[in-house]
Parts: C-alpha cells; sequence; structure tokens
C-alpha cells in the first residue's frame, strides 16, 4: 500500500481529501498544526490514520512528515473570515509554506506534490469575454485582495521553484468556490455563506458570478492528479459548468428547500450587470477522467449535511 501525506488534515477539504485517499487505498499521513485535533481528525475522517505536527511558518516536522511517502497533497492554506489589512499576513504563510513543503518533499525524495491553488490565481479582477482556462493568469497588483494575492503568490512561486530545481513532479488544481457536505459541525467559509443565506443575513443578494465546485469532486481531483502520469506540470481549473450567483444560490436553497429558505434574498443589490463567468474544464475531463456534480446538488448536500450535524434551527 503507497503511504501519501495530506497537509491540512483537519480543514474542511483536507478531510474529505483524506477520506478519498483513503477510498483509493492509499494509507494516509495528515499534518496538523497542533497535535490536539489529533482525535477530531480521526473522528471526521472515520479512520485511525496517522497524524503529525507541522506549521507552514517552521521548518520542524516537515522532514518527518514526508518520510517514506510517495505524494504530498498540499492542501494547507490559509483561509480567512475577513480581509486582513495586511496581506502579509496571508500571502507570506502561503508562499513560505508551499515553498517549505516542496523543500521537503524534494530532500526526501518524494515523486509528486499536488498544489491546492485557486480560481483565485486564475481570473481575479478582470474579465476576458470568453471562458476561463488554465492558461489564465490573475495579475498581482495593489487593488487585488489579500486572499486572491496569496494564492497567486504562492502558486507561481511553486512553479519557479520546481522549475529551478527539476523536481518534485508537481500538479496544480485550481478549484473555484467550494461547496458541499460538512463531514463535522466545523463551518467553513462556503457553509457559513449557506447558513447566511437561510438565516436572513441577506437582505439583497450581491452582484457576482462565480463557479462552484463540490468538495467531493475536489478531492477526488487531488487522488488522481497524484496518479495520472499525464498530469505532471500541468494545472487545472475544477468546477461545474456553469456559474451561477448569489440570488441563482438563493433560487436553489427555495427551489430545493422550500419554507427553511423563505429568508433568502429574492432580489439583488443596485447596479449595473456584471459579466457572467463562464469556465472550461476540459483539460480536468480529459486527463484526470473528472466528471462534477452539478452545482444544485452540491448546494442540496450541503444544506442536507447541516442539517444533520445540528447547525439549523
Amino acid at each position: 500500500m503507497s503511504r501519501i501525506l495530506v497537509t491540512g488534515g483537519s480543514g474542511y477539504l483536507g478531510s474529505h481529501t483524506i477520506v478519498a485517499a483513503l477510498r483509493a487505498g492509499y494509507d494516509v499521513r495528515a499534518t496538523v498544526r497542533d497535535l490536539a485535533r489529533t482525535d477530531e481528525v480521526r473522528a471526521t475522517v472515520g479512520a485511525d490514520v496517522e497524524v503529525v505536527a507541522a506549521d507552514l511558518m517552521d521548518d520542524a516536522g516537515w522532514a518527518a512528515a514526508v518520510d517514506g511517502v510517495d505524494g504530498v497533497l498540499h492542501v494547507a492554506s490559509p483561509i480567512p473570515l475577513a480581509q486582513p489589512e495586511d496581506p502579509d499576513e496571508l500571502v507570506v504563510p502561503a508562499r513560505e509554506g508551499t515553498l517549505r513543503v516542496l523543500r521537503a518533499a524534494r530532500a526526501g525524495g518524494v515523486r509528486r506534490v499536488v498544489l491546492t491553488s485557486s480560481f483565485a490565481a486564475i481570473g481575479y479582477g478582470r474579465s476576458v469575454g470568453r471562458p476561463w482556462t488554465e492558461d489564465d493568469w490573475t495579475e498581482p497588483g495593489d487593488t487585488l485582495a489579500p486572499y486572491p494575492l496569496s494564492k497567486v503568490v504562492a502558486e507561481r512561486a511553486a512553479w519557479d521553484d520546481v522549475a529551478e530545481h527539476g523536481a518534485p513532479e508537481l500538479v496544480v488544481l485550481n478549484p473555484t468556490g467550494i461547496f458541499g457536505p460538512l463531514l463535522s459541525a466545523n463551518v467553513g467559509s462556503s457553509a457559513g455563506l449557506v447558513i447566511g443565506m437561510l438565516g436572513g443575513r441577506f437582505a439583497e443578494a450581491p452582484r457576482q458570478s462565480f463557479g462552484i465546485a463540490d468538495v467531493r469532486d475536489v478531492a477526488e481531483a487531488h487522488v488522481r492528479a497524484l496518479e495520472v502520469p499525464e498530469a505532471a506540470g500541468r494545472r487545472f481549473l475544477l468546477t461545474s459548468p456553469p456559474a451561477t450567483s448569489w440570488l441563482g444560490l438563493a433560487d436553489t436553497l427555495r427551489e430545493r428547500f422550500g419554507e427553511l429558505a423563505a429568508q433568502a434574498p429574492t432580489r439583488e443589490v443596485d447596479g449595473d450587470p456584471v459579466p457572467v463567468n463562464e469556465f472550461d474544464v476540459s483539460r480536468a475531463r480529459a486527463v484526470l477522467g473528472w466528471d462534477p456534480r452539478p452545482s444544485a446538488d452540491t448546494i442540496a448536500d450541503t444544506v442536507t449535511s447541516l442539517q444533520r450535524v445540528g447547525l439549523l434551527a
């Protein structure tokens, strides 16, 4: 049985990725910043996985974390509940953490690293008037919010590092907004937004076009990106076309859940029409054999999981 490392094992995507890797037959080791979360991780994924301590901002622990593993799924990265005033609060740990993982993997003879980046590194701050692809890049700049800035800086640094050193093999995944069922009662940013919609916190829906990627599909893509030889050296846009909007999300909630979604917004804030995002995920389909769920099912499963863990009244 091949052993792999999943960083950020206590996180929303990290825990789903562990589950996907276990289902595929891997022996999984997971990193957390604090070993006090070991029991929580094991309960969330439903398995007695090995858990080790490693921090993105500290070299300690990473050599041991990669020892004896064949591949690394580097999921861990800071995701803020609110954008910090100082971009370096996100940019530095995202960039330095990614480089630290790559250095450890290279020193440990790891064959391939799969890096979780984001659509934020592809299509923020501008419109191209055509479907977004993996050939597009967000341009860093003073007007870019800290989170998308952290993602594009970290991903660029990863590609530069591997180009310089020639190893390990690198695959990058660029999902849009990640929604889908929770494995525990720990609420991430996407589930929090759904709770807010259902709870009436949005009198009007923001005007924004965005993509939805199911957390289970993204986790599965990580495993496939580790296995498929042709994935090496490539990035993959992950989303379930077509794009939606916050009003579209609210409409889906009303259609699927009726009275439960009675407080979801029924109109958008005033303003000019916004460009509708389009996405080309043909590379992920062709190379990874990736087939995303319909986004409406993803949203419905998010709500059902919130009910199951007692986070909806």
